[in-house]
């Protein structure tokens, strides 16, 4: 005979379902970023600068809806899923770039993002990505690629031209789904 579910264990559920759609979204976007990463377009640009961003959105929206503490605790797990399987199918040295530099961006992110959440609903998470987008980029580019032939120079410049404007370009989409509940301010 099954348990009636109560209002705190459909709660506790559905925070479990939460993190664990977090978590794998967050390991989806690095792992598919870290493949795509290996396919430039041209000399600027790489197919990964275009699906990475999306790794800020899912780490600002989790800090949003449930804090800084949800939302390294979704970096963690998306970190240590989407490492592993990069191991599996990308170069060790962009695996492990990329988890230096993913670590290093989420926790900068995580960390303005909390401290300017009070304000306008976009200043958070356009600061935010900015500013770890930067660190992303410097660090993710020059541990992959330093020392190889391939421009990667150009690469990272236009890999973080990239990431700015989908940084701004997601804004829209962070604000969709925070939905009306939202506890902004808006501007």
């Amino acid at each position: 005979m099954a348990e009636a579910l109560t209002p705190s264990s459909r709660s506790s559920r559905a925070s479990r379902v939460q993190f664990a759609t977090a978590a794998l979204a967050m390991a989806a976007v690095v792992l598919v970023s870290n493949i795509l990463v290996q396919f430039p377009l041209n000399d600027w640009l790489t197919w990964g600068a275009i699906t990475y961003p999306v790794a800020f959105l899912v780490s600002e929206l989790v800090n949003r809806a449930h804090g800084p503490h949800q939302a390294r605790r979704v970096a963690w797990v998306g970190f240590a899923v989407a490492v592993a399987a990069s191991l599996v199918l990308a170069p060790a040295r962009i695996a492990m770039a990329s988890g230096t530099a993913f670590l290093l961006s989420q926790w900068l992110d995580i960390a303005v993002f909390d401290r300017l959440r009070q304000g306008a609903w976009w200043r958070a998470p356009l600061v935010a990505t900015v500013l770890a987008a930067l660190l992303d980029t410097a660090v993710f580019w020059s541990i992959a690629f330093a020392g190889s032939h391939d421009p990667w120079i150009t690469w990272a410049l236009g890999d973080l031209g990239v990431k700015l404007l989908l940084g701004v370009a997601l804004l829209l989409p962070f604000r969709l789904m925070l939905g009306r509940k939202a506890a902004y301010r808006v501007a």
